[in-house]
């Protein structure tokens, strides 16, 4: 999850907010993949799931501040 500090500083700062959105849909692409391909054990690819549903849920976060900010 995003932590509060940055969840301020992306509302604030669009430049912050487009790196942050970036870097998450990188780590969930990554992280699928690894998935698919993962020969992991069942908790490791559990845990890698968990991560990777909190990290969705952080960029709809995100999306929804760009949309907020596009219609204001």
């Amino acid at each position: 999850m995003i932590d509060a500090f940055t969840l301020e500083q992306c509302k604030k700062e669009e430049e912050i907010r487009q790196l942050k959105i970036k870097n998450l849909e990188h780590a969930i692409q990554q992280s699928e993949a690894m998935i698919v391909e993962s020969q992991m054990d069942g908790d490791a690819l559990t845990f890698l799931r968990r991560k990777v549903a909190e990290s969705m849920q952080d960029l709809e976060v995100l999306y929804l501040i760009n949309e907020k900010e596009d219609a204001e």
